[in-house]
């Protein structure tokens, strides 16, 4: 195991005595790992400084200091600072007007410090967010679902947020840029890392169209712990977390329970039920989550109260939408094939004859109805589509 020497860990503590917050918390987000429930309480405790001394020297905890002060030992946040400004990044922290107050919901679970590349301003940009996640091994269909969804919500003045993956993720990236919406990436890495590779390109349009976003220091490589703490940020930045295609044990779901746990709304778009692809999500929309089918219904539910509504759907105009009750209980009361008697379509009806003679008189110019010797009989049978006996 390394060993750091009492020397060196003087030195990093004496300048950080010196330095500012965004110093302390930069150089804390490069030796603690993110979510560290341990670092958090400290945190909360001591400050930044009081964590950092107690990783520094032996003294008070040294099972602290044995794990960390390696770490310590090596990491430079003066650099880290200069080397995230030159990319037109920063460091934010809480207190600071632009952090996303949102992510105080977690408590002791909040981020101490988040890394940005992106010239906007987080916590505006923020205020109306959505979280589109799932499989990364999507079917074309959950990408062109994730991708629709993604530039309706752009293109109504909502920021996407995903996790930059492969499948899902990238479908809703995507969608957002395309719209030359606001889209950003919680990444598990540094925000000056390319993960996956593959990406690259598409990171940095969503830099300069909103924001790569991270938890730990320029540099960083991803990992699996990396991963999944993640998703807690994703869920508390948003409003809401929509799930498109997840298996029963995808990743994504951790998401979607984060945002349970913060009682964030929490939705699902539906997929054939032989797919594997779709398990997780059914189970989510089993057990609570609201089932969605367009961007509309995502922003009725996570949107403003009685404003954000989505339209009610309509289905498909039939024939006789334009007739009146009295009309259509005329034609409810007549045989699909026969004839039938002023009188008895009365009697059937439970109308007044003298009713039941004006809407036959109306059915029979509008050609719905025909005349007979015996009575009337219906000529259009296929056209109101089966509603006559």
């Amino acid at each position: 195991m390394a060993t750091v020497d009492a020397d060196g860990g003087s030195h990093v503590l004496e300048r950080m005595r010196s330095a500012d917050e965004h110093t302390r918390r930069a150089l804390l987000s490069a030796v603690a790992e993110p979510g560290d429930p341990k670092i958090a309480a400290l945190v909360a405790e001591h400050g930044a400084l009081g964590v950092i001394e107690r990783i520094a020297l032996p003294q008070p905890m040294p099972e602290l200091h044995a794990r960390l002060a390696a770490r310590l030992a090596q990491a430079n946040p003066e650099s880290d600072l200069e080397r995230v400004r030159l990319l037109g990044g920063r460091l934010v922290i809480p207190g600071d007007l632009e952090w996303p107050t949102q992510l105080d919901d977690l408590g002791m679970a909040a981020p101490w410090a988040l890394w940005l590349r992106g010239s906007q301003d987080l916590r505006l940009t923020m205020w109306r967010s959505v979280a589109i996640v799932g499989a990364r091994a999507c079917t074309p269909y959950g990408a062109r679902i994730a991708s629709e969804f993604a530039s309706d919500l752009a293109c109504h003045g909502w920021t996407v947020v995903s996790g930059g993956a492969f499948g899902i993720d990238a479908a809703a990236h995507r969608g957002a840029l395309a719209a030359d919406g606001n889209t950003a990436a919680v990444l598990a890495c540094g925000v000056d890392v390319a993960y996956p590779p593959r990406h690259e390109s598409m990171f940095e349009l969503i830099a300069s169209h909103g924001f790569l976003i991270s938890e730990v220091a320029p540099g960083a490589v991803p990992h699996r712990a990396r991963f999944l703490v993640r998703n807690r940020v994703i869920a508390a930045i948003t409003r809401g977390t929509v799930v498109i295609e997840a298996a029963i044990r995808s990743g994504s779901l951790a998401t979607a329970r984060a945002a349970l746990g913060l009682d964030r709304p929490v939705l699902g778009t539906p997929g054939p039920i032989t797919s594997a692809l779709s398990g997780g999500v059914h189970q989510i929309l089993r057990h609570g989550a609201l089932l969605v089918t367009n961007a509309a219904e995502v922003i009725e539910a996570v949107g403003e109260l009685g404003t954000d509504l989505a339209p009610v759907p309509i289905g498909q105009q039939g024939y006789l939408d334009h007739f009146d009750s009295v009309t259509r209980s005329v034609l409810d009361a007549m045989p699909s094939r026969g004839v039938m008697s002023a009188d008895a379509i009365a009697r059937e009806s439970g109308l007044a004859p003298t009713e039941v003679l004006v809407s036959l008189s109306r059915l029979e110019l509008d050609g719905v109805i025909r005349r007979r010797d015996a009575g009337w009989s219906i000529v259009r049978s296929a056209v109101i589509g089966g509603a006559p006996r």
